[in-house]
Formats: structure tokens, C-alpha cells, sequence
């Protein structure tokens, strides 16, 4: 055994990490394709056009980062067109187009494709959090050792995590998706389940959520005067 162990070649190690890359656990990133003049409008009404896309640039880095070495895997989502050669790494990450009309049925079927294939815990993220973290999302599937779901709330009245072990459908109809509504009306399709919730977070949607954290400094410098 321990002769085996000193004498592993490249190709050796290159197994194993493959071997220790597998997991029962799912972690789905739903992310828009960055393009100048499209997706965070509601900054970009502020900020003006590319300062809202080099932010967007950044927080997907931002994901990439806590998300790369997570013992899960890992699939994103891409809201447009796969892109093959962009910062998500082909040998980490699984690339997926969000399939439905509405965010609920773009969720419900990424989740219902991963029960299917026979993952027992999955979670969803977006890919603009710079408030969220590897370790958050470790004790995201700590949490459903002991509960079928795992919700983290946002600030805003949304959620910035769901997880769960069982697929419910109810979670992804008749919510006005974007709205302050969304997290009242999901612990509420959840009052009968074993329910944990994580630490309250603000995600990136205004000015008002980045004017005073000093990562987005660099992106504002022409706010000030």
C-alpha cells in the first residue's frame, strides 16, 4: 500500500482528484450571459451601462472563486447561449441553458433534471452575491443533513440560496418572481416542511446596495463629485 502511494504517477493523481470531484451533492449557478447594455438595469439606471457590466464582470468572478473548489458538483445555468470558452472552467463546471419561460420553471426543471440524475442534495445560486462565501455554501448542504430544504434570504424580500432533497414544485409557481413577495410566499409553501434558514444577505440589484462597500469603489468613481 504504501509503496503504491509513493510511486503514484501524474495520471495517478489526475484519477483521484477526479474520483474526489464526484459527489452527491448538486450545486445549480444560474447566471446571464454578461453582455454591455443588457442584465442589471435596475443598477445600470444609476451607474450608466458599463460600470453595471464590469460590476457584473466582477461578482461573476466573485462566484467562480467560492464555487471551484466546492466539494459538489456544478452545474451553470446560462440565461442566453452556452459560452465555451469564458471564465467557468470546462473541467469544473457542467454549462446548461436555462430551459422555460419564467425564472420558476427555469428552476423547477434544473432541479428536477438533477433529482433525475440521481443527486440527493441540490442547491441554487444566482452569480452576483459578492456577500456569499465557499464556507456558506458548505453549511448550505450541512443544513439538509437534518432538513429537506435550505432557504437563504436576501434582503430585498427574495432568496439568494434555495436547497432542498426533495423536489416540490409548489416552490417555483405562483410567485412574482423579483418582487419583495418571493420569500414570504416560499416559507410559506414550506410551513410544513423541516426548513433550514440561512444568515439574511443583500444581493446586487440598486446604487443603494454597493455605494458604501469598498470592493465596488473602483467601479464608482465617476458617481462622485
Amino acid at each position: 500500500m504504501g509503496i503504491l502511494q509513493n510511486n503514484k504517477t501524474e495520471k495517478d493523481e489526475k484519477i483521484i482528484d477526479f474520483t474526489l470531484a464526484n459527489s452527491n451533492n448538486l450545486l445549480l449557478i444560474f447566471t446571464r450571459n454578461p453582455e454591455l447594455g443588457k442584465g442589471k438595469r435596475r443598477l445600470a439606471a444609476t451607474v450608466g451601462d458599463q460600470a453595471a457590466f464590469d460590476i457584473y464582470k466582477f461578482l461573476l468572478a466573485h462566484t467562480v472563486a467560492i464555487t471551484k473548489n466546492l466539494y459538489a458538483e456544478k452545474q451553470v445555468y446560462y440565461s442566453e447561449e452556452i459560452w465555451n470558452n469564458d471564465i467557468w472552467d470546462n473541467s469544473k463546471f457542467d454549462k446548461k441553458i436555462q430551459i422555460g419561460d419564467d425564472l420558476g420553471i427555469r428552476m423547477a426543471n434544473a432541479f428536477q433534471e438533477g433529482f433525475q440524475n440521481e443527486y440527493q442534495k441540490i442547491i441554487i445560486i444566482g452569480s452576483d452575491m459578492l456577500d456569499l462565501s465557499q464556507d456558506d455554501l458548505e453549511d448550505a448542504f450541512k443544513a439538509l443533513e437534518k432538513n429537506d430544504f435550505v432557504v437563504g434570504p436576501a434582503e430585498d424580500g427574495g432568496y439568494y440560496l434555495l436547497g432542498m432533497k426533495k423536489f416540490m414544485p409548489e416552490l417555483f409557481k405562483n410567485k412574482s418572481w423579483g418582487t419583495e413577495t418571493v420569500l414570504k410566499d416560499t416559507l410559506a409553501d414550506l410551513k410544513n416542511e423541516t426548513t433550514a434558514l440561512l444568515e439574511t444577505k443583500n444581493d446586487v440589484d440598486y446604487y443603494e446596495d454597493i455605494k458604501d462597500i469598498e470592493a465596488f469603489a473602483p467601479f464608482l468613481k465617476h458617481m462622485k463629485k
